[in-house]
């Protein structure tokens, strides 16, 4: 009996920067996803119209800058990822990657589960910056030629 050849796919490796800008992408989408959300529970809309956000308290110029300073920086990094020189662009994956793990975990107790669960996703997807930015392949230096 002959042999079934077994088809395999052949493996495609994303370049690090793209792959890092698809992980800050998809944590952007989580981002607005479980803030959109989050308006459906009770007396959120009615704490949104009296200005006020939630732990952040009154909703004045200083919260909303704050806020808008928060959630500018993972959109750049859907850019900045893939369009800075390498060896920035790791570093600054690192920062705020590891920044972002922080943020996500501040916001973890105490919110509601499916608040939680997209969380734990975005601390997976920041972790994963992290690690992506820490392990990014270096160029190896060619082997010197030798004399005849």
């Amino acid at each position: 009996m002959a042999e079934k050849s077994q088809s395999r796919l052949q493996p495609f490796q994303l370049p690090r920067p793209l792959r890092l800008s698809l992980l800050w992408a998809s944590m952007m989408f989580l981002y607005v996803y479980n803030d959109y959300i989050s308006m459906y529970q009770p007396e959120t809309i009615e704490m949104m119209s009296e200005g006020r956000m939630g732990p952040l308290g009154e909703a004045n110029s200083k919260v909303l800058l704050g806020v808008a300073a928060l959630m500018t920086i993972p959109a750049l990094m859907v850019f900045l990822s893939a369009g800075l020189p390498a060896a920035f662009s790791k570093w600054l994956n690192v920062v705020f990657g590891a920044a972002y793990t922080l943020v996500n975990l501040a916001t973890f107790f105490g919110s509601p589960l499916f608040y939680q669960f997209i969380v734990s996703i975005e601390m997976v997807l920041s972790i994963l910056i992290v690690v992506s930015a820490l392990t990014w392949p270096k160029i190896s230096a060619a082997a010197p030629e030798s004399a005849p």
